[in-house]
């Protein structure tokens, strides 16, 4: 159970990385270019500690399919970006995606 609680936090932490990045314009504003550093650090090392108890499959399935799809989330709500029939399908699609992976019976073995 630990596992998932710092799988959940390097979710959060790579999500908040990347709304840095974005917020960084390129690299050419400090405090989001270090929040992104910052965040991807904490994701990464997070992540690494979920990977003691997780297989690698499923850890990185969930982590980079949940932070895929919020990610284009919060593009859509924070930042204004446009969001397609196609984006919505593909996001469906990723998520579809990790609850088929975790339904698999050793998935967490």
């Amino acid at each position: 159970m630990k596992a998932y609680l710092f799988l959940a936090l390097a979710i959060a932490a790579e999500l908040f990385g990347t709304s840095m990045l974005k917020a960084s314009a390129g690299f050419t504003k400090l405090y989001p270019s270090l929040g992104t550093i910052a965040g991807f650090g904490v994701a990464f090392y997070s992540l690494s500690l979920s990977l003691q108890h997780i297989p690698l499959g499923v850890a990185y399935a969930i982590w980079s399919g949940v932070g895929t799809a919020v990610t284009a989330i919060i593009g859509v709500v924070i930042w204004k970006e446009t969001a397609s029939v196609t984006t919505v399908a593909g996001i469906l699609l990723i998520i579809a995606g990790v609850v088929v992976l975790n339904l698999k019976g050793n998935a967490h073995g």
